[in-house]
């Protein structure tokens, strides 16, 4: 399938390594310009070298901080493409949750996208095209104990996405959510007997590979994906038993 976006721009947060480097990886191959914002100068060096031959810039900051999204949007002032995508923050039981904590997890993974959306829609809007993606977590459909900061702020964006994606539907511009279950990156391998019984829980008894989550990253800001906006996409070989 000629996925149409050849030539096209993307903004890719998070891309220096993981799910945010499978899904600039995907989008490169398909030529798109691709630009990679990551925190660590060294692994986004890395990142870009293993693109090698794409068209590939980087920039250097953290997309929480106003600073970092402002270094971001240096570097890729008028994106066709956002990945919205931020580590997930530590987990821990409720009742040790402070202020700060909340915070922290609410500028990470809940108004970084807001602000890069923001920044970036009304120039989508003017050009007649844009995809957003959103990497959320399955968390949103399935509740895990103990990772409620992840859970609470990612279902803040699930909802804002709700609304926004049909404000901006009519003007070609889609806004969507993926939800990642157990894909093997390596953060899921640094996990050792742990990440083994979270395959084990996979109907499709494996992990899920990295390309395979940048796939579907990829189908979502193309051309044949036009109809598909303001949807939660589970990539989690049917872990999650809810689908409604």
């Amino acid at each position: 399938m000629d996925l149409g976006i050849e030539g096209r721009r993307a903004l890719v947060c998070g891309a220096s390594r993981g799910l945010g480097f499978s899904c600039a990886e995907a989008l490169a191959a398909e030529g798109v310009a691709v630009t990679l914002v990551a925190r660590d100068a060294s692994a986004l060096a890395a990142a870009a070298e293993r693109l090698k031959g794409a068209d590939v810039t980087i920039a250097v900051g953290d997309v929480a901080s106003p600073a970092g999204r402002a270094a971001a949007l240096a570097a890729c002032p008028a994106p066709d493409i956002l990945v919205n995508n931020a580590g997930g923050p530590p987990g821990g039981d409720f009742r040790g949750l402070t202020p700060a904590d909340w915070a922290a997890a609410m500028d990470a993974n809940f108004l970084a996208a807001v602000e890069l959306i923001r920044a970036t829609a009304d120039g989508m809007v003017a050009r007649g095209f844009g995809r957003i993606v959103n990497i959320t977590s399955l968390t949103v459909r399935m509740p895990v104990a103990n990772l409620d900061l992840s859970t609470a702020s990612r279902l803040a964006l699930t909802g804002y996405v709700a609304g926004v994606s049909r404000q901006l539907a009519p003007a070609g511009v889609t806004v969507n959510n993926l939800l990642p279950g157990t894909i093997a990156t390596e953060r899921i391998k640094a996990l050792g007997a742990m990440a083994d019984r979270l395959v084990a829980q996979v109907p499709m008894a494996r992990a899920g590979r990295p390309e395979e989550f940048g796939a579907a990253c990829a189908f979502l800001c193309s051309r044949p994906a036009a109809y598909i906006t303001g949807q939660n996409l589970l990539v989690d070989g049917g872990l999650c038993p809810i689908t409604v």
